[in-house]
């Protein structure tokens, strides 16, 4: 599958590889902002980093290249994870992923959806089983200092459900034209039940899941062409935002 959208923020934060395969996919919480995270990345004092970040609005950053170890996952403390190589820093073979928020936030509908994209390219890319020790939390390395990362309202359950294609058709759904809309898409969403938001990749076609629900809420961009479509979209995102706002009434 194509890479999903992000943003490159490197990070100086890396080692260089020791030959080991990336093997497993490390789930944290940043326990704060993504702009915060950038920052702190950036800078070469605080000798930490990850490989990816994702946003609460979706949006995904990249810090280190996947060629290199990020410096996530390094330190081992009464571990539970049968995948730990004895005397290898974790770090050489983790993939790690920081999410934005705190422990017990509810994951937004569309970081979930960006996370899922994320995992499911890295699974294909780097050819990591959907196991439940290949994708674990930091908890499961550290369970001392991490025990409560990557947080208790991690979506564990759903996640792996729809890793190994377990999905069930959608009620409601809505998608959005760009990430710019995800403030009235949320809004459209909390109007439906908090239901399941989707944003168009790219190369604006429309995410399976999305298509497959019963009924499909679009906010901006053209249709889809959903036999049961509610269209809330208009020339530019004002006229978007005033077809948003008369659907909420």
């Amino acid at each position: 599958m194509d890479k999903p959208d992000m943003k490159w923020v490197p990070s100086p934060n890396h080692s260089q590889p020791k030959g080991y395969k990336f093997n497993t996919i490390v789930n944290h919480i940043m326990e704060g902002t993504l702009v915060g995270t950038d920052s702190w990345f950036a800078n070469p004092a605080s000798q930490v980093s990850s490989h990816f970040g994702v946003g609460k609005n979706g949006e995904i950053h990249q810090y280190v290249d996947l060629k290199y170890p990020a410096w996530a996952n390094g330190a081992v403390n009464k571990p539970n994870w049968p995948l730990l190589i004895s005397g290898v820093n974790p770090n050489y073979y983790t993939v790690s992923i920081e999410h934005e928020g705190k422990n017990g936030d509810v994951m937004p509908e569309a970081q979930y959806q960006a996370n899922l994209a994320l995992h499911r390219w890295l699974i294909e890319n780097l050819g990591i089983p959907v196991t439940r020790d290949n994708i674990i939390g930091h908890y499961r390395i550290d369970s001392v200092n991490k025990s409560n990362c990557p947080g208790s309202g991690f979506p564990w359950d759903r996640l792996f459900k729809d890793l190994e294609g377990g999905n069930d058709v959608l009620d409601v759904a809505v998608l959005l034209y760009t990430k710019e809309d995800y403030w009235a898409g949320t809004d459209v969403a909390a109007r439906n039940d908090n239901c399941a938001m989707f944003i168009r990749p790219s190369d604006q076609s429309v995410p399976k899941d999305a298509m497959s629900a019963k009924k499909l809420i679009v906010v901006g961009g053209p249709t889809t062409g959903h036999t049961n479509e509610v269209l809330l979209s208009g020339n530019d995102k004002y006229d978007t935002a005033a077809a948003v706002k008369k659907y909420l009434g």
